[in-house]
């Protein structure tokens, strides 16, 4: 999908809207593009302690800040600071900046993708720009236009979303004005997109990994223009992703499937190494330490690898540490801490792993549906179920649930935990959960 010269901008109260006339992209018009040198112009993008400005948080792994007493018990009235209603539908997890919520949202009936900034404090509504108005492609009824969690760079905040024919990035101002909005490559998909993407110095990284496209795309953060584009090996769809993370010695972008596991070299888009599986189709991101990948897929077979972070070319037959059962998860992410890696499935089994040799440390059935992740606070793990309810585990190699509470709406987005507070969006609402002073 190319741009054309047509923007439309009205600023009525606190909303900016920005609607954008496109035409199609074909795949020969997303061709692979090597780096050019000074490409690297830019600081690199730095999380705050007090700042998620990114998915899986300011390390990457889901973890909590160290300190921090989110409350154990919550409810419609209980440790509710404030809530608000947002607009059309969205699984998106938000990103948080300073005084700053940054969360998407999208109407299929209006034809319209947003991306909204809430007041931390208060949930205030502090504006709401449309970056996207047209047609909509099929996607699977769980998904929503608005699965892609927002990044921010300090300056910008970069969202990407799904056209009838191609993945899209556009990158806002902190005050909802458009800096540039543009199309990454060809997409077409079964489930519809929810890659988040990834920063690394000054790029921003989008996969568009379809049935139609398989392309990793960097993009300058600054200008919009691509830096480098790589082809992925020809699968099937992957929704899952990049992570971008220091392992083996090496800075390396990874990428779940489909059908395999990708490292690529975030600096120049070259394949570092792959290896196949989990499974076909892959949703989660990878959890990692200092040389090991951990993926966990997905449909239709079922698995879970560790995989050795320092080889290259194919790794399948020398760099596999373990392999789960069919037990593993297909859309929740896993979290590591302590040497132990904790992992839900779509079904509810919640697991515990020795993440050095694979085996389950201890299991429990939730008997409820996931597509949340869980995150980790102190030793505790927060995760909520597609119908509300939210759990508060233990962590350690004996299971112990502390908690189970309920909301009136459903959950399918992953929550932040900040300020010793749960921001939350569920199929309706967002909450801000925390003991009331």
């Amino acid at each position: 999908m190319k741009f054309g010269n047509e923007v439309r901008t009205i600023l009525t109260g606190c909303s900016l809207v920005v609607s954008v006339c496109a035409t199609t992209l074909s795949a020969s018009e997303a061709p692979e593009v090597t780096p050019a040198d000074g490409w690297d112009n830019l600081p690199p993008a730095v999380a705050a302690a007090d700042d998620w400005p990114w998915w899986r948080g300011p390390n990457l792994n889901n973890h909590a800040t160290a300190g921090q007493k989110p409350p154990l018990k919550w409810s419609e009235k209980e440790n509710v600071l404030w809530r608000v209603e947002l607009p059309g539908r969205g699984h998106s997890t938000p990103c948080l900046r300073g005084g700053r919520v940054f969360v998407s949202a999208g109407d299929r009936q209006q034809e319209a993708v947003w991306l909204l900034c809430l007041e931390r404090a208060s949930g205030k509504k502090l504006w709401q720009t449309e970056i996207y108005h047209g047609p909509f492609p099929k996607i699977h009824e769980d998904n929503s236009p608005a699965s892609a969690t927002p990044a921010c760079d300090g300056e910008r905040v970069f969202l990407p979303y799904q056209t009838e024919d191609a993945v899209c990035l556009a990158a806002l101002d902190l005050e909802g004005k458009m800096i540039w909005n543009r199309a990454v490559g060809p997409y077409k998909s079964i489930q519809g997109h929810s890659s988040s993407p990834a920063l690394y110095k000054s790029l921003v990284i989008v996969p568009s990994d379809g049935s139609v496209g398989n392309k990793l795309t960097a993009l300058h953060r600054k200008t919009g223009t691509v830096v480098w584009r790589t082809t992925l090996t020809q699968g099937l769809e992957s929704y899952a992703s990049p992570l971008v993370v220091r392992v083996s010695g090496r800075d390396q972008a990874i990428l779940i499937g489909g059908k395999k596991t990708h490292s690529v070299d975030p600096n120049t888009g070259k394949l570092l190494w792959t290896c196949d599986g989990p499974a076909e189709f892959c949703a989660a991101t990878a959890a990692f330490n200092e040389d090991t990948i951990f993926a966990t897929g997905g449909y239709p077979q079922k698995g879970l690898l560790a995989i050795r972070a320092d080889g290259s070319g194919d790794v399948t037959g020398s760099h596999l540490r373990w392999k789960s059962d069919s037990k593993a998860g297909y859309v929740p992410s896993p979290v590591l801490h302590d040497g132990l890696l904790y992992a839900v499935s779509d079904t509810g089994l919640l697991r515990c792993y020795d993440a050095a040799s694979g085996k389950v440390v201890w299991e429990h059935a939730l008997k409820a549906p996931f597509y949340s992740s869980p995150v980790l606070a102190g030793d505790r793990l927060y995760l909520f179920d597609r119908k509300g309810r939210g759990y508060v585990a233990k962590t350690g190699r004996e299971f112990e649930l502390l908690a189970a509470n309920e909301l009136s709406t459903g959950v399918f987005a992953t929550p932040v935990i900040l300020d010793s507070r749960i921001y939350l969006r569920t199929l309706r609402d967002f909450y801000c959960l925390g003991a009331k002073p």
